[in-house]
């Protein structure tokens, strides 16, 4: 079975998903309609990382849909995805990087995903037109990178991922090449077991560095699978990164996050960033973290770790840019720095913000 027959055989509906999971309520309206809204969609794989007779299971959590997900508080587009769009499906919000939506699809649709608005169900911000979204990079020669994302670019077919690398890589100012995936987590036979992808990596990271930026946020989700499926791409050549996003129940707790920290410096994955989850409708009041929680956690997390576990930033990313959460000036005031941003005036700012206990984003 190639991979494409596997991903066909993911859990979509209710009742494939109480033949595996006891207490799934096949006639509960609710559950339908936030199935409509939002579509649910686990790899088999995935599937079996859940305790089945565990309802706070953390990989349930973040893969099986949630009344909570109804909640309308928030926003769609937390970080001004729209207004940075230059071309249908390319974001050019920082003038070093641009970003490509290549696809809607992922191989496990995150409960608590930031695109919630279009991932798995509307193409209207995915590249339409590749041949012109090279032209504005040929064009644009501050370009120096270019990030693949999504959906998840690796359910891109083979040929299409050559055709991205094979353009990109003749384009000399564009340095390196990243892709968004989660593949290496939900979904790793994906790699592991299709000798042709693997084969078109290695060709084109002679050409130019290729990072695959990934996002584990659990230790469970580190099996003899998924580092299989890491090492491999490490074998072709490419670095792999690590984005974490800070869960409420999730991986809230220092004890849990400095075991997925220590995780990747044993594998050689580098932690990249431990972004704040973002007010996203139908995600925000339930996975959100509060900053100074947030702090105290990151903090707590780093005195665990060796110097390599230390180099990741806590960061959110709003509308301005992306966000370092330094620290606390006092209870109730917190330090933040543009890590990197819109306006380029404001790259390296730091500034401070009054912070209730509660609050869990600091706005534009």
């Amino acid at each position: 079975m190639n991979w494409q027959d596997e991903l066909r055989q993911n859990m979509t509906t209710l009742d494939e998903l109480a033949a595996c999971i006891p207490g799934i309520d096949t006639s509960d309206d609710n559950a339908r309609s936030i199935l409509e809204k939002y579509p649910m969609s686990v790899p088999r794989y995935y599937l079996s990382l859940i305790d089945p007779g565990d309802e706070s299971d953390c990989i349930r959590k973040m893969s099986i849909p949630s009344f909570s997900e109804m909640d309308i508080s928030g926003t769609f587009d937390t970080s001004g995805e729209s207004s940075n769009t230059k071309l249908k499906g390319l974001q050019h919000k920082y003038p070093q990087t641009v970003l490509l939506l290549s696809t809607n699809r992922c191989a496990m649709y995150c409960r608590y995903c930031f695109r919630k608005r279009m991932v798995g169900s509307h193409t209207e911000e995915i590249v339409e037109d590749l041949d012109q979204v090279l032209a504005y990079i040929e064009e644009h020669t501050e370009i120096s990178n270019v990030l693949i994302s999504g959906g998840d670019s690796f359910l891109l077919d083979n040929s299409a991922i050559e055709r991205y690398l094979s353009a990109l890589c003749s384009i000399s100012h564009i340095d390196y090449i990243r892709f968004g995936t989660k593949i290496p987590v939900v979904f790793p036979e994906r790699i592991t077991s299709d000798g042709e992808l693997q084969d078109i990596f290695r060709q084109y990271s002679s050409k130019k560095q290729i990072y695959i930026m990934t996002q584990f946020n659990h230790p469970s989700e580190l099996t003899a699978d998924s580092v299989k499926a890491v090492r491999c791409l490490q074998s072709l050549g490419l670095i792999v990164k690590n984005q974490t996003v800070l869960l409420k129940g999730i991986n809230d707790n220092p004890d849990v996050l400095a075991g997925l920290m220590k995780g990747f410096t044993k594998v050689g994955i580098i932690p990249y960033y431990v972004f704040q989850c973002r007010p996203v409708t139908g995600v925000k009041n339930q996975f959100q973290v509060p900053l100074q929680t947030g702090y105290d956690i990151v903090e707590q997390v780093k005195r665990m770790q060796n110097g390599n576990g230390k180099c990741f930033r806590y960061a959110l990313s709003n509308p301005d840019g992306k966000v370092e959460i330094l620290g606390r000036s006092d209870d109730s005031h917190m330090v933040f720095k543009y890590h990197q941003a819109k306006n380029p005036a404001d790259i390296g700012r730091i500034f401070v913000k009054e912070v209730p206990a509660d609050a869990c984003w600091v706005e534009e």
